[in-house]
């Protein structure tokens, strides 16, 4: 069975336990079993109160971030690398695997070309040394492919595979979105297909970022392709409900993505698990 998650944005803007608690109702059942912490400051989070929340549900929780805009690893990697150490620290002090997200590059910036020589050096010699970081944290680290519009550095899942199997770093794994595959794939199988034995973790995103079923993603089509692959790993909903003032510049996310926020949780959720058991996957509880 997959595990079912749910991002923070679907809720709020920041990860607040009490605003978390006081859903779920609504969200225990639909079988959520892990829920996704978004780590913009991660000094913020209150890491005592995540982990008896985590404790309390039985739930897993995983910790993400894209890199803020100041952020410029081919000429300050040393810079990035102190932004992460503390993300690294409160990722493993509240029980996460792993950090995932945009941790390659700046979400929102573009060059206008395509990513030159020393940019692509530049990046992987920087994920070669936040890879040890994060191993040294016992963590795994996610890179995630963004659509052309919000990065030029790593669109689609070969791009990822490519930049993984330079690094070489066995605690790297590919994070793919369904949003951004929507813009940049041929198609989900072959986007799936050719993260491979690399990817690691799912968001599943409707194409307008609201409400899954309600918008022009094939759910069908993307489950069939996940189980092609074998993939066992969590699929996380991630709709722009609740975005952070940190990141919703480089998100382009200025009206609501949903005329009923509450449809995200209550119709959402339940188009993915059983559009999932229609092709044969077991999603959520």
């Amino acid at each position: 069975m997959n595990t079912l998650g749910l991002h923070t944005f679907a809720i709020a803007p920041v990860w607040d336990v009490a605003l978390i608690e006081a859903q779920m109702h609504r969200i225990r059942p639909h079988g959520v079993g892990l829920f996704e912490i978004p780590l913009l400051r991660p000094e913020e989070i209150d890491i005592d109160a995540t982990v008896a929340f985590r404790e309390r549900h039985g739930v897993e929780v995983v910790c993400s971030l894209g890199l803020p805009a100041w952020a410029d690893v081919v000429d300050k990697p040393d810079d990035v690398l102190a932004f992460l150490k503390p993300a690294f620290s409160v990722s493993k002090a509240v029980g996460s695997a792993a950090l995932s997200g945009v941790t390659y590059g700046t979400i929102g910036r573009t060059t206008g070309a395509a990513p030159t020589v020393r940019e692509m050096n530049g990046m992987c010699r920087f994920l070669e040394r936040a890879a040890k970081d994060a191993a040294a944290h016992g963590l795994k680290l996610g890179i995630e492919p963004c659509n052309r519009y919000e990065t030029h550095l790593m669109n689609r899942g070969i791009d990822a595979a490519r930049v993984i199997e330079r690094v070489g770093a066995d605690n790297v794994f590919i994070h793919l979105d369904t949003y951004h595959m929507n813009i940049e794939e041929e198609s989900f199988a072959s986007g799936f297909g050719d993260a491979g034995k690399h990817l690691g973790y799912v968001h599943v995103s409707e194409a307008n970022r609201g409400v899954p079923g309600r918008g022009m993603i094939n759910w069908a089509d993307a489950f069939k392709a996940l189980v092609a692959i074998g993939y066992t790993g969590t699929l996380t909903l991630e709709s722009m409900n609740h975005v952070d003032k940190d990141i919703a510049g480089g998100l382009a996310v200025w009206r609501p993505v949903a005329e009923n926020p509450d449809g995200v949780i209550d119709a959402g959720l339940a188009v993915l698990r059983e559009t999932a058991a229609l092709v044969g996957m077991r999603l959520g509880g």
